[in-house]
This record gives structure tokens, C-alpha cells and sequence, in this order.
């Protein structure tokens, strides 16, 4: 592997609590350095990015890319392009009866790091595409397979992060919260997270947090009522205990999953969520999702400070993920950055209900270094290089 050389960019690391205008140098893979003045080594490329603002590789706590295995799944590579993902996580669109295709056919081929919650039902989210198709795949008791999930954890515990379970009508019909259950008794005897999706009741969001432990996800947590995490202006009781004993809480915007009016409530009562993520798939790219940048710019004009949005989807989902070398720019992480520009103006965002939010800023991508190179050229950047990257 080549060194690379970044200067002039604004350096946002919360994870090493840096904000400044300084180098990035890249080798063998990894961030060798972060200073003023870097030397450059013989060999090494370099590029002058004044201007532009360097964040550690983007992380996406909450995708669906497995692409051509499931039919809600995209392309981690072509979302990457579009967001500067340099490491998507996979909620559960693979179980243990298909993880194995899933590995073998996206995770080892793509160029983007892929790391995956697996669903506890054998087959996964099998059926659920745009156009209509849907089945509850935790509604089947047949289906749910915890010592198949445990066996396949086990033999990939590389990628696998986590466990992944679907409650609500729409995901486990009438069982109710035994799924969660049984998710969570995988989770406890593999020593990993679970992250369970919330929608509309029953369960009720209160009954799904008396079970979740430290470590555990909440996602789709800023969505609407019904089963919202705020009532009546204001944040459950139930949801503050569970952060008190260690509960994150994820965003999952999705198709269907996020509220202006509930983030608006909860960031004025100084809940600001764990993780920001996209939950992406086939349907919410299209909108009102679209893609993490997009995701990540509602927070901003919402009025959370920028780095700790950056923060959302880099050092915190790599905590949640127990993946210290990813989502930071010390000195011996992972090579990944994103390079992002902050552009000024009026800015239409939609969120899940169709409500619009005005907003004065957007996050854009000028770039990608993936292992210590330079992966992707984009936006204002793109124009200028002229094909110089």
C-alpha cells in the first residue's frame, strides 16, 4: 500500500476531540499521522484540500445492503458513492439460513467495509420489497432460530456485531414480544447487542425498553406516534431509565421512521440520539430518507452542533459496534475518511409524515479515502480536479 497525503482541511475527529485545520497522512492502510506541516514521503500522493473538511470514515449503524439477496437490499459500494459510507452495518437483512450467501457474495467482494446484525428469524427480512410485498417475518415461530443464529454468529463473529429482531404488527404479527425474547437470549449467550425496530404498537415501546440491557439499540427511536418515545411534549420515563442504564438509541429514519416534530421535542429536552443513521434500502432511498448526508443535514439544521452530528455516525456507532479502530483519525485506525463540504443556502427536507423543514445548510460529498487511498472522487471536488484524484 501507497501513502497518502490530505492538507488544508478542516480535521472534525470527535473521537480525539479534534477540530482544526491541519494534514492527514495515510500508510499502509491506516492514519499514520494527523499534524501541521506534514512532510511528505517520496512516494506518497498528495492533495490539497483547502477548504473542504475531513471527517473519519463515515459509519452507518442501520442498512440494508444485501443486494441482490433480499430484495430491499442496495449497493454498499454505490451508497458509499452517494454518502460517503465507508463502513455500512446491515440490520438483520440476512439470518441464519442465508447469512453464508450474504458473506460470501457482498461482504467479502465489496470494496466498503460491511459488517452486519443478523436477524434472529432463519430466513431474514425475505420479503419486503417497493413494491408492496410483505410478510412478518417474526410472526412465524417456525422461523425464529436461535441456535442456528447462535452457530452462525459464532463462525463469523469478524462481521457479525450484533443481534437483530423486527416487533411490532407489521414485523411479528401476533407473537407479541416473544421474538424480542428469544432474540435477546441469543444476544446475552453470545455476548452481543441487540437492536430491535420499533413500530407501531403492540408492544408498546415501553414494554420492548424493559428488556433491552446495556449495549442494546433502540432504532426507528425518533419515529411518530403511534409508539413514539415522547408523549405530550414530552420524553417517556421509561426512555430516560433506559438511557440511565446504558440503552442507545439509534435513528433508523428509513421509509417510514422518522419525525421532525419528535426530534424537535427530544433535542430540545436534551436527548440527542446516539446514532444518526439512514436505514436504507430499496424504498427510503428514493426518499424520504435518500441517503446518511441527507440524514446527517437534518440533524445539523435541527441545531445540533456539527461535530457532534459527525460524532452520531462515526466514534458512536463504532462504540455501539464495540469497533474501536474504525470512526476515528488516530494514529493507527483504519485509513477511512470522508471528505465533506458544508454548503450554504435553502434546502427542502422531508421527513417520514411529510412534513418539510426549511433548512440553511447541507452536507456534501467531496471525497473518499478507503484503506489509505483515495476511493472517490465527488461534488464540487469532482469539478475541479478535472480527473487530477
Amino acid at each position: 500500500m501507497g501513502e497518502l497525503l490530505l492538507r488544508g482541511a478542516r480535521i472534525v475527529d470527535p473521537a480525539s476531540g479534534l477540530n482544526v485545520v491541519s494534514d492527514v497522512l495515510f500508510s499502509g492502510g491506516r492514519v499514520a499521522r494527523v499534524g501541521e506541516n506534514l512532510h511528505a514521503p517520496p512516494d506518497a500522493a498528495v492533495h490539497d484540500l483547502s477548504g473542504l473538511i475531513i471527517v473519519p470514515g463515515l459509519i452507518d449503524l442501520h442498512t440494508h445492503v444485501y443486494w441482490g439477496g433480499t430484495s430491499l437490499g442496495i449497493d454498499a459500494e454505490d451508497f458509499a458513492r452517494l454518502s460517503g459510507v465507508t463502513t455500512s452495518v446491515d440490520a438483520g437483512s440476512a439470518g441464519p439460513g442465508n447469512f453464508a450467501g450474504f458473506r460470501s457474495h457482498i461482504i467479502e467482494r465489496s470494496e466498503v467495509r460491511i459488517l452486519a446484525f443478523l436477524h434472529v428469524a432463519f430466513p431474514g427480512i425475505f420479503a419486503f420489497s417497493e413494491r408492496g410485498t410483505l410478510f412478518p417475518e417474526s410472526s412465524d415461530p417456525r422461523l425464529m432460530a436461535p441456535e442456528e443464529a447462535l452457530a452462525v454468529i459464532n463462525g463469523n463473529r469478524d462481521v457479525i456485531v450484533g443481534v437483530k429482531v423486527r416487533i411490532g404488527p407489521s414485523a411479528s404479527g401476533q407473537q407479541g414480544m416473544a421474538p424480542l425474547r428469544i432474540a435477546c437470549d441469543v444476544a446475552r449467550r453470545a455476548g452481543l447487542p441487540v437492536m430491535v425496530h420499533v413500530e407501531a404498537p403492540p408492544p408498546s415501546v415501553e414494554d420492548i425498553l424493559a428488556e433491552l440491557q446495556a449495549g442494546d439499540i433502540l432504532t426507528h427511536s425518533f419515529r411518530p406516534a403511534p409508539n413514539a418515545v415522547v408523549r405530550d411534549g414530552k420524553v417517556l420515563p421509561a426512555v430516560l431509565e433506559a438511557r440511565k442504564r446504558g440503552v442507545f438509541f439509534d435513528i433508523g429514519h428509513g421509509k417510514g421512521s422518522f419525525s421532525f416534530d419528535a426530534a424537535r421535542t427530544l433535542l430540545e429536552a436534551g436527548f440527542a440520539p446516539d446514532a444518526i443513521s439512514s436505514d436504507i434500502h430499496v424504498s427510503s432511498v428514493k426518499g424520504p430518507a435518500y441517503d446518511q448526508l441527507t440524514t446527517l443535514s437534518k440533524f445539523l439544521c435541527l441545531g445540533m452542533p456539527f461535530a457532534d452530528v459527525i460524532a452520531a455516525s462515526t466514534v458512536n456507532p463504532a462504540r455501539i459496534i464495540r469497533r474501536p479502530d474504525i470512526g476515528s483519525l488516530r494514529a493507527g485506525s483504519v485509513g477511512d475518511a470522508t471528505i465533506l463540504a458544508v454548503e450554504e443556502g435553502t434546502f427542502d427536507y422531508i421527513d417520514s409524515r411529510g412534513q418539510h423543514l426549511e433548512g440553511k445548510q447541507r452536507i456534501a460529498l467531496a471525497g473518499v479515502v478507503i484503506g489509505g487511498r483515495w476511493w472517490h472522487t465527488a461534488g464540487r471536488l469532482a469539478s475541479s480536479m478535472e480527473g487530477a484524484i
